[in-house]
């Protein structure tokens, strides 16, 4: 049993593990059984089918609701797409194209063996796993070559808008000392369920996520990094209605993190829990493959309940993120869980409690690179003051030796923030990351003291909300609101219609391929 600074009771730690378990395996057991347009559309794009019509429709779209027209999605788009390529003798993406023009006839389409099938997609299958493993490897390479940022990795986002505009911005952070740069995604497209195409120069509080803005801004954050002498990881989103479509194409353009999180999805966008339960198990079987590492949700629970009255449910969320992650293949070293310095800095001990919080996290998922969000919710528009609240935050990261700290801006309340946000910001965690480096080893936790019996009651409680959710299911208490104090329906929200249960001779060989691979 290993050693615990604040004493926890690893007993306690293992039975809330095995419960997540056994809540995270009644979800497979439904997700089994059904895919997704988002699923399909997936496909497609790892068999070379990409671009737009005419009307700016995605071509992986087209095809996919074609099927779904013809009542024949249930059998799977690699189904009909191997029936095409044998019947015709053309590829995947010319079969895109006349479907796109109106010109592919589906009635001349003949049945074929399962055998001729994947005969005939096996060398579109092993060009796109040769696509993200080679993506991996050039990571890879060039972080031996070059290193990169101590942990944790100093993480900033750029928000213009603008792909262009995003990149000189990125850059700026990347010279002044940020390891990771989020992309932040434009407001509402996690409701879109089609990806835009190609580079965008406008958006509202973010930048569109497509794969040719990802291309363009990994390219300018491996220049800044052969200048600065150290890899920067880049970051983006594949939550929302097209969480695995994204997935694929920021593994084809080397994405190294993710926000992946079907419970942010559900609860904060509204998306229908089954639709994005579906969607997040090929997603991150993807992201596994890809190397990238996947950044969870639990940090917005904190802003619309009470971060200390509910600090448990972030604890019992992050159980079950890691035992979702785990049947997808995912290691626990790309398991961005997460959390965050929430409390109000009104409340007395808020900090011993914020510490007793991010320590605890810290034994419990000693292998993850927690994601550790700054203070939100109590920002003003006094700098000053929030200036503070992100040292305090700082502290509590090194000390507890978090994976990921998502710096707090000083203007946080106020406005996106300006490169010189940005530049206060990665210098005060600069400074405080020096000067508090080995703190964590150097300080003990007095017995009975604050910090650990509020660690122990945390666990206690995130037992008891684990016990209550694998006698109901994770269904039940999505709807009950267990989570964030939103109530979310199992058969509402958004993209429902997009779920097909599989038929008999459904197939889709990415997942054995991939899950759990390198």
């Amino acid at each position: 049993m290993r050693e615990s600074k604040l004493g926890l009771d690893f007993n306690k730690v293992e039975e809330a593990r095995k419960t997540a378990g056994e809540i995270a395996d009644q979800v497979q057991r439904f997700v089994e059984n059904y895919t997704t347009v988002s699923v399909e559309r997936t496909l497609c794009r790892l068999m070379g089918i990409d671009g737009v019509n005419k009307e700016d429709i995605p071509l992986p779209n087209l095809v996919v609701d074609a099927l779904k027209e013809k009542g024949m999605l249930a059998d799977g788009v690699l189904h009909f797409l191997g029936n095409a390529l044998l019947d015709t003798g053309s590829t995947p993406h010319h079969i895109a194209t006349e479907i796109a023009s109106g010109t592919f006839d589906f009635a001349r389409l003949s049945p074929h063996t399962a055998a001729e099938i994947n005969r005939v997609l096996e060398p579109y299958i092993g060009e796109s796993v040769s696509r993200i493993r080679d993506k991996r490897r050039s990571r890879e390479d060039r972080i031996e070559k070059l290193g990169e940022g101590p942990r944790p990795y100093l993480y900033v986002i750029v928000a213009t808008g603008n792909i262009y505009e995003d990149t000189l911005q990125a850059q700026a952070a990347a010279r002044q000392g940020a390891d990771i740069i989020a992309v932040i995604r434009t407001t509402g497209q996690s409701l879109l369920d089609y990806v835009p195409y190609g580079a965008t120069t406008e958006g509202f509080g973010g930048t569109f996520a497509t794969q040719e803005n990802f291309r363009i801004m990994r390219k300018a954050l491996d220049e800044v990094g052969d200048e600065v002498g150290r890899y920067i990881r880049l970051c983006n989103y594949c939550s929302g209605l097209c969480m695995p479509e994204i997935a694929v194409m920021g593994a084809f353009e080397g994405m190294d993190v993710m926000l992946n999180d079907a419970l942010y999805g559900i609860l904060f966008r509204d998306i229908n829990m089954q639709r994005t339960l579906i969607d997040q198990y090929f997603s991150r079987i993807i992201n596994g493959f890809a190397g990238v590492i996947i950044n969870t949700g639990e940090d917005n629970y904190l802003t619309t309940a009470d971060a200390f009255d509910e600090a448990h449910t972030v604890l019992a969320s992050d159980f079950i993120n890691e035992q979702l992650a785990l049947i997808a293949g995912l290691p626990e070293e790309q398991m961005g869980l997460g959390h965050a310095f929430e409390m109000n800095p009104e409340l007395e001990n808020a900090f011993l409690f914020e510490l007793a919080q991010a320590q605890m996290l810290r034994e419990i998922f000693p292998k993850a690179p927690l994601k550790y969000m700054p203070p939100t919710k109590f920002m003003t528009g006094n700098i000053f003051r929030g200036h503070i609240q992100d040292a305090l935050f700082n502290i509590a990261g090194i000390w507890t030796g978090q994976g990921i700290q998502l710096l707090g801006m000083p203007t946080e309340a106020i406005h996106t923030p300006f490169m010189s946000d940005r530049y206060l910001s990665i210098e005060n965690a600069r400074y405080i990351f020096t000067s508090f480096r080995n703190i964590g080893s150097e300080v003990e936790f007095k017995q009975d003291g604050i910090i650990r019996k509020r660690a122990a009651r945390v666990l206690e409680d995130a037992c008891d909300l684990l016990e209550k959710m694998k006698e109901e299911g994770l269904f039940t208490a999505l709807e009950k609101g267990y989570f964030a104090n939103v109530r979310r329906p199992k058969e509402g929200g958004k993209g429902l219609d997009g779920v097909t249960r599989k038929s008999s001779i459904y197939f889709n060989p990415y997942i054995e391929l991939l899950k759990g691979k390198r």
